[in-house]
């Protein structure tokens, strides 16, 4: 599991907890004024049903899916890849393409695995290029979907909480002719914990796991284009040497010497 993004949602949501305890110098108070119900139901239901009316019931449905992929531990090591690149390059500059064949099985990338393979069958570089980028492309487009599940969840859980405002404000209002000030000081406190609930749900919760998951799309996109540029550059029999520079040339600078050493200096 991620700590960095499970641990940042406790945390900020126990930062919360504390201040009201501090502010209110009691425990009681979580449960007596900031503990509704009816705010839950407006706030959370409210925004999720949202949600499924902007999204497709079976894209949807994939939100429990895009959660734990967002809580997942995701290791992008660019280092290691444009290292075994460089060591397939190698090989095929010193055996020959159909040489290989025989270290596929020990790709554990999908992506790549195909790659090689079509260079090992021989095919055309611009079909390789073609299918490659066609499965990058719908990649960014299933990310992209689940990113705009938690998008359109962080836009709308503050918009429901200002309607649970609204009604508690209309039902403060009703009771405005009584005269007691209690009614009307409870009723107020009331139609705010809405809005509390939703700007702690959009900004504690959705809009940080919607950051997370663009982040990753962003991490994983980089690798996919190392891999389509590595496996064209064995494929026109590339120098290793070359080939390195061609793949440290899509990362920052700040990492490039820490990925050219575990890279290794090719041939």
């Amino acid at each position: 599991m991620d700590v960095a993004t499970i641990g940042g949602v406790l945390i900020g949501l126990l930062t919360i907890i504390i201040g009201i305890v501090i502010n209110a110098r009691s425990v009681s108070v979580l449960f007596t004024t900031f503990l509704s119900i009816e705010s839950i139901f407006i706030t959370i239901g409210g925004s999720f049903f949202a949600v499924m009316a902007s999204n497709t019931l079976q894209r949807t449905l994939r939100l429990g899916r895009v959660l734990r992929n967002a809580m997942r531990m995701q290791s992008f090591e660019p280092g290691r890849i444009i290292s075994m690149i460089v060591t397939f390059s190698e090989k095929a500059r010193r055996e020959g393409l159909l040489a290989l064949e025989d270290d596929l099985d020990e790709l554990e990338d999908d992506f790549l695995r195909k790659g090689i393979q079509l260079v090992v069958d021989g095919t055309d570089p611009e079909i390789i290029r073609n299918i490659m980028d066609t499965e990058l492309n719908n990649m960014i487009t299933r990310h992209e979907q689940g990113i705009k599940l938690f998008d359109d969840w962080g836009l709308f859980a503050p918009a429901f909480g200002m309607i649970g405002t609204l009604i508690g404000l209309v039902n403060m209002l009703r009771n405005l002719g009584t005269g007691d000030t209690g009614i009307i000081g409870s009723g107020m406190s009331a139609a705010l914990i809405t809005t509390l609930y939703g700007a702690v749900l959009a900004n504690s919760v959705l809009i940080p796991v919607a950051n997370k998951l663009t982040y990753n799309n962003e991490q994983e996109v980089l690798l996919r284009e190392i891999m389509i540029e590595g496996t064209l550059s064995i494929q026109s029999g590339d120098n290793p040497r070359i080939v390195k520079e061609k793949l440290v040339s899509f990362l920052a600078p700040g990492i490039r010497a820490q990925v050219e050493e575990e890279a290794g200096e090719g041939a």
